[in-house]
């Protein structure tokens, strides 16, 4: 063998080490089913609490963590006094309720909805097109006669409530949403975002919402991209966002956080590094709101927010508790 061969040789030997060390880098963490209490359910906001314990009542119950993942987020999809998921959502700037929504399951199937009209239980609709469609997404009038034509009905979204407060909006018509409307008592946007993790270690969620009270008719926001505000991995982790769906929806957020997580960060590091990449790119971040939940395939949880204010909660060990996230700002 001559000297540029040899050197040839040795250099790609070299480098197919190196490309192989960082190769380890992207393999899923281990799962250690001991290493926290399972079955563990995360979610978005104080509508969290009875999210959450409808999701732990169907796993107990012998459900699967798909299963557990819709009921859970159905529960608030129901509720007319919440304002900024399904029934009951304030409307976009026109007067009309539009719901997103998304679901993926452990073995990495997804689907989703966006721009759906009069339909309360927008999940369900997004699980549907998960299983009895070829697509992910289907938006509008589509989705609305898929829904349709798969028994759901039609049903007035906007109540009474909703629509006096469209109303007074419309007196001055600005468009400037306020951080932590969630909290409010009149709650004015958000999302219900949900992550199941069953005894196995099987990983599924949702995500739903009526979307930016007031917003440009014909918005979608981050809930129905898959990556944005809602990814899933069996191998590795879950992950959620809120909040100000641009911001979340330029970063690929939940995506961001579960390859995180992949690469060896905690829960709680990856949701921190994930709100660090909006700071960074976006100077909107430090007007809004965008937060971050997260879980592993062994049942440790995180949370990060821009603002202070955010908070979710967790079921585990017997216990569903309402968390306060820490924050950037």
């Amino acid at each position: 063998m001559n000297r540029r061969k040899f050197i040839e040789k040795t250099s790609a030997a070299g480098l197919l080490g190196l490309i192989g060390s960082h190769l380890k880098l992207d393999a899923a963490p281990a799962f250690n089913p001991g290493k926290k209490a399972l079955p563990v359910i995360i979610s978005t906001w104080s509508h969290g609490i009875p999210a959450n314990k409808e999701a732990m009542k169907v796993l107990n119950s012998g459900g699967n963590v798909l299963d557990a993942a819709e009921k859970g987020v159905m529960v608030v999809e129901a509720d007319p006094g919440n304002h900024s998921v399904g029934i009951g959502g304030l409307p976009d700037r026109d007067g009309y309720v539009t719901l997103d929504a998304s679901i993926i399951g452990p073995d990495g199937n997804a689907g989703s909805v966006c721009f759906l009209q009069n339909i309360v239980h927008p999940v369900s609709v997004a699980r549907l097109v998960m299983e009895k469609t070829p697509h992910v997404i289907l938006a509008g009038e589509g989705a609305l006669q898929f829904a349709v034509e798969s028994g759901f009905k039609e049903q007035n979204l906007l109540t009474p409530e909703a629509e006096k407060f469209w109303k007074e909006w419309l007196k001055k018509s600005d468009y400037d949403p306020v951080i932590n409307w969630e909290n409010e008592p009149n709650k004015y946007h958000d999302t219900i975002g949900l992550l199941a993790v069953d005894k196995d270690g099987d990983i599924a969620g949702a995500c739903t919402t009526s979307g930016l009270a007031f917003k440009m008719h014909g918005r979608v926001g981050d809930s129905p991209i898959i990556g944005a505000g809602l990814y899933v991995d069996n191998d590795v982790g879950g992950a959620t966002a809120t909040g100000m769906g641009e911001l979340v929806l330029k970063t690929l957020g939940s995506f961001l956080v579960v390859e995180l997580m992949r690469n060896g960060r905690s829960p709680q590091q990856a949701c921190e590094e994930a709100v660090m990449r909006i700071v960074k790119k976006d100077p909107e971040s430090k007007k809004r709101q965008v937060g971050y939940i997260a879980v592993n395939k062994n049942g440790e949880t995180g949370a990060f927010s821009l603002q202070p204010g955010f908070n979710y909660a967790v079921y585990q060990d017997g216990e569903n508790r309402m968390i306060d996230s820490k924050s950037h700002y």
